[in-house]
């Protein structure tokens, strides 16, 4: 099982990492705002993710970061 961990607080929330989620684990917070005022990314299955990196590699921001 991956370990992905979120730099919350320089998330835009654009959803880039969301739209190429393979497994479709990862979504913008709905109760979560940070100091800009977006809602941040978040995993919501973390057992289901296989670390395959592609939510790390589209993100613009390198937000995300994964560990195998």
């Amino acid at each position: 099982m991956a370990k992905l961990t979120f730099k919350e607080d320089v998330c835009k929330g654009c959803g880039l990492c969301v739209s190429v989620c393979p497994k479709k684990i990862l979504a913008l917070s709905k109760t979560k705002l940070n100091k800009k005022g977006h809602s941040p990314v978040e995993l919501t299955k973390p057992e289901e993710c296989v670390g395959c990196a592609s939510c790390a590699l589209m993100c613009p921001d390198c937000v995300i970061t994964v560990e195998r």
